[in-house]
């Protein structure tokens, strides 16, 4: 199975993907750990990005699918893996469509948790109080869901019309949230088969 989570800073997409994860038996591929990974473990990628990001620059698009690319290739993303923060934009969907379909695979759904705005402020001042977090302060919380609303939100349509997203209420404990995520990814290949994929 190989999994797209989607939702807003704070709606506790990562929490979800490694749960899933675990559950599947399959790897959670988070972009922020792979960049670490690849650093760590001097690749040729990883020693370009690392290039970039100690320039205080944003890794590209390219490189960024490139790194995906080299992790689901690992052995154990053979049989499947939950993406958390990739894709981010358009194109970096059309690019793992296209790397996926190359490879003779396909996503098997995309979840996107929805929690409403307030309560997501509410998450991450706490979440910036336990773990020191700088990027979950006040004055960052409000602008980093300015930029999710511009880049990453349009996934929800582009997915949406693939029939491949299934929406999810991320309120509620965690393992409520994970039995709804559970119910919906059974829901997903149904939707996948009974309709035309665009």
């Amino acid at each position: 199975m190989r999994v797209v989570f989607l939702g807003p800073p704070g709606s506790g997409k990562g929490t979800q993907a490694k749960l899933l994860a675990s559950r599947l038996g399959v790897p959670a591929i988070s972009t922020g750990e792979i960049l670490r990974a690849a650093v760590l473990e001097r690749k040729p990628l990883g020693l370009q990005a690392k290039a970039i990001m100690d320039t205080g620059e944003l890794v590209s698009d390219d490189l960024m699918v490139a790194l995906i690319q080299e992790r689901t290739q690992d052995a154990d993303a053979r049989g499947g893996f939950i993406l958390d923060g990739f894709p981010r934009t358009i194109a970096q969907a059309s690019a793992l469509e296209a790397m996926l379909t190359a490879t003779g695979q396909s996503l098997s759904g995309v979840l996107n948790l929805s929690v409403p705005e307030p309560l997501l402020v509410d998450r991450m001042a706490g979440r910036a109080a336990a773990e020191s977090r700088s990027d979950d302060v006040p004055s960052t919380v409000r602008e980093r869901l300015r930029v999710y609303r511009e880049k990453t939100a349009p996934l929800v349509d582009y997915y949406r019309q693939r029939d491949l997203l299934a929406d999810v209420d991320g309120v509620g404990s965690i393992s409520e949230v994970s039995d709804r995520i559970d119910r919906a990814l059974r829901s997903v290949p149904m939707r996948r088969t009974a309709g035309s994929r665009a």
